[in-house]
């Protein structure tokens, strides 16, 4: 529900353009473009092309008419051409900066064109009007159209890509050079579209810094090599520009609470938390931490994430696990006798209301400034053991959601505080002790009945490990077959893209034929 509503309002974000003329003798070469619909390739009698500049993709009017089922009519003697659609009708005029969409001017950009006799129109600017989502794939060059039925059976095919440590981008060799930065994140985004990917999971704070241009933290390391050194562009806006240019969804991904990636502060930059608020941060093994306990630092990272929802076209706001540590000692008695004006008597009960009131407070906060930015977490991927809580899973997991990050998702999904959920189901279909069926089927009941979307979080970093069930790339498929069968699992997410890149034993070649994806 969630992911199709969002993909209609960013078709609906463009604005194209119209008029009789002939084609440019400029114009690309018009043999290479191909058109889907719904999966089925349109034939077309003149085909289409490119405006060079504009980036405008022409095609014959009789495509709207034959293929998308519109009643289409063209005056000669006015130059103008009449799309009718459902409650819709478009105009367009010879020579006219605009249209006439429902008796209302729409400004253009370009014009109607005739070429061998036939009437071009803009696909994109007549789609969106349609409320048919569009979708420009670069490295195949095609134009995918997709209907409000077919978008029914659309669903999210996502990718984590991690900055901490440059695991996925950008590459440690890339510090100071902008445009390799960039040419690697367009290669990367080619790639994992060639796969069948349709959104991107892109981890903007990694460490309490940021990938774009803050009032309120340093820029990360994993840029240029040093916090607080600034880039020469923005890489935030870069990337969200190159996703959307290819049909495909931006989720800004936050690490909420870790203040660094070590206990080490003199290489901070002076504006960083730990340096600007020591009493904020705790150390828990080899790590720093922003202390949840405290309502004035959550509210710090509620007020950066707000700062990129707000300044930034993004689709969505993503958080990881990071909450409280999941092992080690996290200092945080006085705290707890500090904060804790509900008077909790169980500091572990005290705990999880602190993560609650921070996703409760920063879902409304979302909401509140732009509704249509979907807000997700991906919690690990056990919530409890049967063997501690009867409504738990079937599993034997050392580790719980609950009881070891004090992430209480069961209250996040019932209150609908959160738009959609990706547990990290990391574990195989022959896995015993944590098996991925078991979770699914577990997370399916969850959110039944809420407004709560469901994603799966899957591990193909673990092909070719040692652990059970990862000896061959048809586990993943196998796991996206088993999703089939649970209804309200709305898409699959991936960790992470460099994983996927890989081609561990030889899954894109698997990931293409399921998802149908034409190869090069």
């Amino acid at each position: 529900m969630h992911f199709r509503n969002r993909f209609l309002l960013f078709a609906l974000c463009f604005t194209l353009c119209i008029s009789v003329m002939s084609v440019p003798a400029s114009a690309k070469s018009p043999t290479a473009i191909s058109i889907y619909l719904d999966g089925k390739k349109i034939n077309a009698d003149v085909p289409p092309y490119i405006i060079p500049k504009v980036n405008v993709t022409m095609v014959p009017l009789s495509v709207i008419s034959k293929n998308l089922g519109a009643g289409v009519a063209w005056s000669q003697s006015e130059k103008t051409a009449t799309i009718t659609y459902n409650d819709l009708t478009l105009s367009m005029k010879s020579g006219q900066k605009y249209a006439i969409v429902n008796g209302e001017q729409v400004e253009l950009d370009a014009s109607i064109q005739i070429i061998k006799g036939r009437t071009m129109v803009p696909i994109r600017f007549v789609s969106n009007q349609m409320k048919l989502l569009v979708t420009w794939v670069q490295s195949e060059q095609m134009i995918k159209l997709q209907s409000e039925k077919g978008l029914e059976d659309k669903t999210l095919t996502g990718a984590w890509v991690s900055t901490v440590f440059n695991l996925d981008w950008p590459s440690s060799s890339s510090y100071g050079k902008s445009a390799q930065q960039k040419q690697e994140y367009i290669q990367m985004l080619d790639e994992l579209q060639g796969m069948g990917i349709n959104t991107v999971f892109v981890q903007v704070r990694p460490a309490a810094d940021s990938f774009y241009p803050s009032q309120l933290v340093p820029w990360s390391k994993f840029l240029q090599g040093k916090q607080g050194l600034a880039p020469d562009y923005d890489p935030l806006q870069f990337m969200i520009e190159e996703t959307h240019n290819r049909g495909m969804e931006f989720h800004a991904w936050f690490n909420p609470f870790r203040a660094n990636t070590d206990a080490k502060t003199e290489n901070l930059a002076a504006n960083h938390i730990a340096i600007t608020n020591p009493e904020w941060i705790v150390k828990s093994g080899s790590l720093l931490y922003i202390n949840p306990g405290i309502p004035e630092a959550r509210q710090h990272i509620i007020d950066v994430i707000m700062e990129v929802v707000k300044g930034y076209d993004i689709d969505g706001v993503h958080l990881d696990d990071y909450f409280y540590p999941s092992n080690g000692v996290f200092d945080d008695d006085s705290t707890y006798l500090t904060y804790n004006a509900k008077s909790i008597t169980n500091k572990a009960d005290w705990r999880r209301d602190n993560i609650n009131q921070f996703v409760e407070q920063l879902g409304q906060s979302i909401r509140k400034s732009k509704s249509q930015v979907q807000f997700g977490i991906s919690p690990f991927g056990v919530w409890r053991n049967q063997s501690i809580d009867p409504t738990g899973s079937d599993t034997k997991a050392g580790v719980t959601a609950y009881d070891n990050m004090y992430a209480d998702v069961r209250t996040w999904i019932k209150q609908e505080w959160i738009d959609y959920v990706t547990p990290q189901i990391y574990w195989s279909l022959s896995l015993k002790i944590a098996q991925y069926d078991t979770l699914v089927n577990w997370w399916a009941k969850e959110v039944e009945g809420t407004n709560v979307d469901l994603y799966i979080g899957h591990a193909p970093y673990k092909l070719g490990t040692t652990e059970a069930g990862w000896s061959s790339a048809q586990e993943i498929i196998n796991q996206l077959e088993y999703n089939k069968k649970v209804p309200v699992v709305k898409g699959d997410i991936f960790f992470s893209a460099k994983d996927l890149r890989k081609n561990p034993l030889g899954l894109i070649p698997l990931l293409q034929d399921y998802y149908k994806v034409k190869r090069p």
